[in-house]
């Protein structure tokens, strides 16, 4: 099996990808190598959500916010905030806080933000403003929570990222078919997603679902692209990693603590070869964005897009691998009952790193199953308040045009 890798030596030092990211956001691309004006004074960004249920798109819309300028600060609200505006959250503050923390491109985080945003609580961080997708949050009353900063001035807009949202990873989770992940557009699952997400009055173009396009490009700018340094302790762990989530985090992060100058490697799995070992509806993640959600992990340095089962004589040669690690969750043997890890075993580089940490993607799908009801509701009602405001939007461009038309006759 060919192992696919991005060694990605042309953003060696990280400035092709920022470049990337400037040009993406509308910035100068030259802006950082040539302000002086720059170079003197750190611009810093305030982002903030409930980031519940953390995957790429979460992470693409702060690594767009960090390329606005050089300090990322991110505000994460309670649990008690979003029950009282959205509904009942699927992970804890303390989880949430952690997930964010683990993103690359954060540079701090605020516990416990408020819910809308404020010119106060901007000059609270010294932040120059703040950055958003280019969809809407609303109050448990409907109210855009970025209205005082929109009309200040101080608000940047990113572009949402399309094929993934929480809504949509619920859905899968609560549709058990093993190939939901190839079959987004099928008829089974477009009934799913109406029933789940759909308000009274449509779909709101920011809850919907559209399918997820991998691109190089988009591998690109979530990859670090540094190649492993002299002195360096490389690394290599595998599995699955899909709904990456804190159990993911905690493990690596306890692997990155193996060494003082480690290197981590992570080898993910074929869509069917996790179906293979863990069957059901497994991986609720494809290939594709779960190499973007590992790639976001600030614990990882590269990744394996389709690694080997087991991990081979040629797989720990081609990387020159130090240390092989593996959580305290179940080995599955391989298709001929053999040891996944025989071969670091029998070199004396395989460890078990216990992370203290038990959380699986089994228990996360529990989570959402037994408050199934729960975030049907919350769905719901957040998307009539969506297009409460989307209908709102519109009478107001009708008025517009009714009243342009009677200036010119």
């Amino acid at each position: 099996m060919e192992i696919m890798t991005y060694k990605l030596k042309m953003i060696h030092n990280g400035h092709h990808a920022m470049n990337q990211q400037g040009k993406e956001t509308g910035a100068n691309p030259g802006a950082a190598a040539c302000s002086p004006e720059k170079r003197r004074r750190t611009v810093r960004v305030w982002c903030d959500g409930c980031y519940d249920m953390v995957h790429y798109g979460h992470s693409n819309q702060l690594r767009q916010a960090k390329a606005m300028g050089d300090y990322l600060i991110v505000g994460v609200h309670t649990d008690a905030e979003i029950s009282k505006h959205k509904g009942p959250p699927v992970f804890t503050e303390a989880e949430r806080y952690k997930m964010v923390r683990a993103i690359k491109w954060v540079d701090e985080i605020v516990e416990g933000a408020p819910y809308v945003t404020t010119l106060e609580t901007l000059d609270k961080y010294n932040c120059d403003f703040c950055v958003h997708g280019d969809d809407i949050t609303l109050t448990v009353d409907g109210k855009d929570t970025y209205e005082e900063v929109k009309r200040s001035g101080r608000y940047r807009e990113c572009k949402r990222t399309q094929g993934v949202s929480t809504t949509d990873l619920v859905g899968r989770m609560l549709l058990m078919t093993k190939a939901h992940h190839s079959n987004i557009g099928s008829s089974d699952y477009q009934q799913h997603t109406d029933n789940f997400g759909k308000g009274p009055q449509g779909h709101s173009p920011w809850t919907g679902v559209s399918q997820f396009l991998q691109t190089s490009r988009k591998i690109i700018q979530f990859a670090s692209g540094k190649e492993p340094q002299p002195g360096d302790t490389i690394i290599y762990v595998a599995g699955a990693f899909d709904l990456f989530h804190i159990g993911h985090v905690d493990f690596l992060e306890a692997v990155h603590k193996q060494s003082e100058k480690p290197y981590i490697i992570a080898g993910l799995h074929f869509d069917q070869e996790v179906n293979r070992y863990k069957g059901k509806n497994y991986p609720i993640m494809n290939i594709h964005e779960r190499t973007l959600s590992v790639l976001a992990c600030r614990y990882v340095s590269e990744v394996v897009i389709g690694a080997p089962y087991a991990v081979t004589q040629d797989l720990l040669d081609h990387f020159k691998v130090d240390m092989v690690c593996c959580g305290r969750t179940e080995v599955f043997p391989d298709k001929d009952g053999s040891d996944p890890y025989a071969e670091p075993k029998k070199r004396g580089i395989f460890r078990t790193v216990d992370s203290g940490n038990n959380l699986t993607t089994d228990d996360i799908v529990q989570r959402i199953i037994k408050n199934r009801l729960q975030f049907e509701a919350r769905n719901q009602k957040k998307e009539a308040k969506e297009m409460a405001v989307i209908q709102a939007m519109k009478r107001r461009e009708e008025e517009r045009m009714k009243e342009r038309a009677k200036a010119i006759l």
